[in-house]
């Protein structure tokens, strides 16, 4: 019985242990610069890369996870260099069911010094038969002498009584000149889903000018479903 019983706790904690997920990958260079760093969780995830690179620059970083029924995804990328290029990708998946909730979270930061710095977000959760879904993207690039590149996308769907609500934010900043954000917000639902959907996108650029922000937020309702879009954007030039 006792052996049994050994062996039960033993499969509730592997079971437990994959369903908590969680990976983390950092990665350093100095003086000659160079790092990559990439982690990926699976089952109720979580997900965490970090790269800097100093003096040579260049620096990547990328981080996934995906949270199974009723998941929870939660995905964090960094990448900080000297002397140039930074990238940096965060993806987040959750699928929630009779009425779990499905959480996808996905940040993602670039910075970079000596120009050029891409930072790339995505988060998308899925709500069916009364589950919530819930997907929060957030990017940011910070660019000192030229181009800060920043892209950040939300997509929620709502099925049969499920709830939808999408938040998408994007920032970007250039000193040098050239400095983008973009912000796709997706929200869907369908047979008496509610579904939301709001974006914000910012961009800043300073010396030589050049700044761009647009923003996308699509909300859909079909079948007595109901929805609703939230869009700002900024654009700042001294």
């Amino acid at each position: 019985m006792k052996r049994f019983l050994a062996a039960i706790l033993g499969i509730g904690l592997a079971t437990a242990s994959v369903q908590a997920a969680e990976a983390t990958a950092v990665s350093v260079a100095s003086n000659g610069g160079s790092a990559v760093a990439t982690a990926t969780a699976t089952n109720n995830a979580r997900a965490t890369a970090i790269a800097g690179a100093t003096r040579g620059g260049q620096a990547a970083a990328n981080a996934e996870a995906r949270g199974d029924a009723n998941g929870y995804a939660d995905s964090r990328s960094v990448a900080t260099a000297d002397r140039g290029l930074a990238l940096s990708d965060a993806r987040a998946d959750a699928v929630g069911v009779l009425g779990g909730s499905a959480i996808a979270d996905s940040e993602s930061v670039a910075a970079a010094v000596g120009g050029v710095a891409i930072s790339n977000s995505d988060a998308r959760a899925t709500g069916v038969w009364y589950g919530h879904a819930r997907s929060r993207s957030t990017s940011t690039a910070l660019g000192s002498y030229g181009t800060a590149v920043s892209r950040s996308s939300a997509v929620s769907r709502g099925l049969w009584g499920g709830r939808a609500v999408s938040d998408s934010d994007a920032q970007a900043f250039g000193f040098g000149g050239v400095s983008r954000s973009n912000t796709r917000v997706e929200s869907d639902a369908r047979y008496y889903a509610s579904a939301d959907a709001n974006g914000i996108g910012i961009s800043r650029s300073g010396r030589t000018w050049s700044s761009d922000a647009r923003v996308t937020a699509q909300s859909r309702a079909t079948h007595s479903g109901r929805s609703r879009s939230n869009v700002v954007v900024i654009q700042v030039r001294p």
